[in-house]
């Protein structure tokens, strides 16, 4: 017999409460202790997990949604559900706590379907970073962010989710300056014509996002900004502080971002001011080795200047709760280590600039809000916007605890989205607490070098996209896209996987299989008749095909190189499938069998319509429709035959030759 009473004594800090443990029992149990006003940090964990409140109210907060606790309730909690316990009360909230590991329930978790968790029914905001406009979207942009958000929302659409796509154009960055300088031109027409030109482009890559904020032409954006920085300053946190500064020697000219470069103090690479792309770690300019000013040909001078400034390493435990709460890959959380190693992290949040918003307050003359810190209000902007042609009442300067949101950035963006917006959220809005999912991309190189518009070594969407092509571009992108490492364009290999894998390939077994039906079923889909062992695990082949492509395009391990390749396995799969049972297909004691293994064969090609929906939408439209049906709407969650009888059509064309011919560039856009 074990007995064990509540000991304060026996407390300890844990998860950000106070805690206990009770050996012997056989499974993970203690106490458990909440002061008046505090709370547990986000966490999960693959135990099943059982809260007893003895004493106390508050709320347990699961995954977005806020549930309230008193005395004699009980609260279970699944593996894996992201979990927080709030004391609302003016006493100390008590509960007794016990968990276990069941790996069949945690397994059920970990593979069940996309709403299993942190999604659910709430609205799910999926923003790729606004790209800048001061030029047109090549390849390396589009395989990134872009692709990546399209095919994430489509994905949870067809599983029933509320989910958005948001981007728009980045306004007033200071690389739109730079560029409108040299084509002699204002920033604001600049920002106009490309900002266009970038809708355009993405439109050509069938990806029309529901919500696209052209930021200088929004017209409550300013003002919105503005009442958010007011925010940000009333938190106390960002103010006014003098700091160095680099200064053109010749023009005096304040010198930031596109105007400076030099050797970053991270790593030693040569960067532009601000930030570097290689590291991700973002600098001052003045601690740039050897800085060089893009102005003049003058070493830059260093003098003292104003500015509203964030100390940004006071909030690394913030920050650090915040990772816990949502998907925010090692790569982020490594860099976020890095740079709270440093003593101290002063971020200018405001810049001398006459393109852009200044702040409301007074504090600092002649100075803009700088466009990083205004992005985190730009996405609160958008949500808002988006709520308001849909009617519903989503309000940027409320942002609402139930809203899920998913971010697609580079990685010269890791900085911005995942370490300091936010620290600015905390600071604008105290009572909520972001739940933020972050994907992340490498470069894409082109011909194993970076994209670069001076030296005309760029792909531009325009150049290569069109309806007949679009298809074979997103297939490409998909397969090679720079998730966890660099992976490079070529026009061979481009041109390689369209011709060998989608013609070759795909759309020569879809034109067999078609021809094999006319002639052997006058053009309708067989029933099945005789299975043998074969039949049964090529069909549980395609079911493991099915829950591979479904875990690469939910929200934990979300990959488009993964989920293509297993389509590509559909595919070769059944090739195989195929060249196993020719050797009786024709045979007449067998024709019970033969149609069975064409009728799986049918249920391959519907398997690869629905599942490729999501990344290349034509493609599976039209076989679809060639398979008798709608376009597919719903993501499959077994492998289902075709109705006997349907009528067949597959022979047809589904991919047009690749051609890649080079084109005079638009200009360079930055995402």
């Amino acid at each position: 017999m074990i007995i064990n009473r509540f000991d304060t004594a026996e407390l300890h800090s844990a998860f950000g409460i106070d805690m206990s443990s009770i050996d012997g029992f056989g499974f993970g149990a203690g106490w458990a202790r909440v002061p008046a006003g505090s709370r547990s940090d986000p966490h999960q964990h693959d135990e099943t997990e059982l809260f007893l409140v003895v004493s106390g109210h508050g709320d347990v907060i699961v995954d977005g949604g806020r549930h309230p606790v008193a005395p004699g309730m009980a609260v279970l909690f699944d593996p894996f559900e992201t979990h927080v316990v709030e004391n609302t009360g003016s006493t100390e909230l008590v509960f007794f706590d016990l968990y276990w590991r069941d790996p069949s329930r945690a397994a059920r978790a970990a593979t069940g379907r996309s709403d299993r968790r942190r999604f659910g029914e709430r609205p799910i905001f999926v923003f790729s970073t606004p790209p800048t406009p001061n030029g047109d979207l090549h390849l390396g942009h589009l395989s990134g962010p872009y692709l990546g958000a399209d095919v994430f929302v489509r994905f949870q659409r067809m599983n029933g989710a509320q989910a958005w796509h948001l981007t728009g154009s980045d306004d007033y960055q200071s690389y739109v300056v730079e560029r409108s300088r040299r084509e002699g031109k204002d920033p604001a027409a600049t920002a106009a014509y490309y900002s266009a030109e970038i809708a355009e482009t993405l439109r050509l890559m069938d990806i029309e996002p529901d919500q696209y904020t052209v930021t200088d032409r929004e017209p409550t954006y300013r003002a919105g900004l503005q009442a958010y920085f007011s925010r940000l300053v009333k938190s106390g946190s960002i103010a006014p502080q003098e700091g160095k500064a680099l200064f053109d020697a010749t023009t005096r000219d304040y010198l930031y971002e596109a105007d400076v470069t030099g050797g970053c103090p991270g790593c030693g690479a040569v960067t532009g001011g601000n930030i570097c792309e290689g590291c991700g770690e973002p600098n001052s300019c003045v601690d740039l080795a050897d800085p060089q000013s893009k102005l003049s040909q003058e070493t830059p001078r260093i003098d003292t200047i104003t500015r509203f400034t964030l100390p940004l390493h006071e909030f690394a435990t913030e920050l650090a709760a915040h990772h816990r709460l949502g998907r925010v890959p090692a790569r982020l959380r490594e860099l976020a280590g890095r740079l709270f190693a440093r003593p101290r992290l002063d971020v200018a949040m405001t810049h001398p600039a006459n393109w852009g918003v200044p702040p409301a307050e007074p504090d600092v003359e002649r100075q803009v809000i700088w466009v990083w810190p205004e992005m985190s209000y730009g996405f609160l902007h958008s949500i808002s916007a988006l709520g308001r042609r849909l009617g519903r009442n989503w309000r940027a300067d409320e942002p609402e605890q139930d809203w899920k949101i998913v971010h697609f950035f580079g990685y010269d963006n890791s900085f911005y989205h995942s370490i300091l917006y936010p620290v600015l959220y905390r600071l604008a809005f105290p009572d909520w607490q972001p739940d933020i999912d972050y994907h992340v991309n490498e470069f894409y190189l082109l011909d194993g070098g970076k994209f670069s518009t001076s030296r005309r070594h760029a792909v531009w969407g325009k150049e290569i996209l069109t309806p007949d092509s679009v298809d074979g571009v997103r297939y490409f992108l998909s397969r090679t896209r720079p998730e966890s490492r660099r992976t490079n364009f070529t026009r061979e290999s481009y041109t390689a996987a369209v011709r060998d894998e989608l013609i070759g390939t795909w759309q020569q077994w879809l034109n067999d299989l078609g021809h094999r039906i006319q002639t052997r079923y006058g053009g309708h889909a067989p029933d099945a008749g005789i299975w043998t062992p074969e039949h049964t695990a090529f069909l549980g082949r395609l079911g493991a095909r099915l829950s591979a492509v479904t875990a690469a395009l939910g929200p934990d391990g979300f990959s488009l190189e993964v989920a293509a390749a297993e389509l590509h396995g559909i595919v070769t799969d059944t090739r195989r499938f195929v060249d196993q049972e020719s050797a009786v297909a024709t045979a007449e004691e067998w024709h019970d069998e033969a149609r069975t293994a064409v009728a799986l064969e049918l249920a391959a090609a519907r398997l690869l319509a629905h599942c490729a929906t999501p990344l290349l939408p034509r493609f599976a439209g039209r076989l679809g429709a060639a398979l008798g049906e709608e376009r597919p709407n719903e993501w499959p969650h077994t492998v289902e035959l075709v109705p006997a009888g349907t009528r067949v059509d597959l022979v047809r064309e589904f991919f047009a030759e690749p051609s890649v011919e080079a084109a005079e560039p638009v200009g360079v856009g930055s995402a």
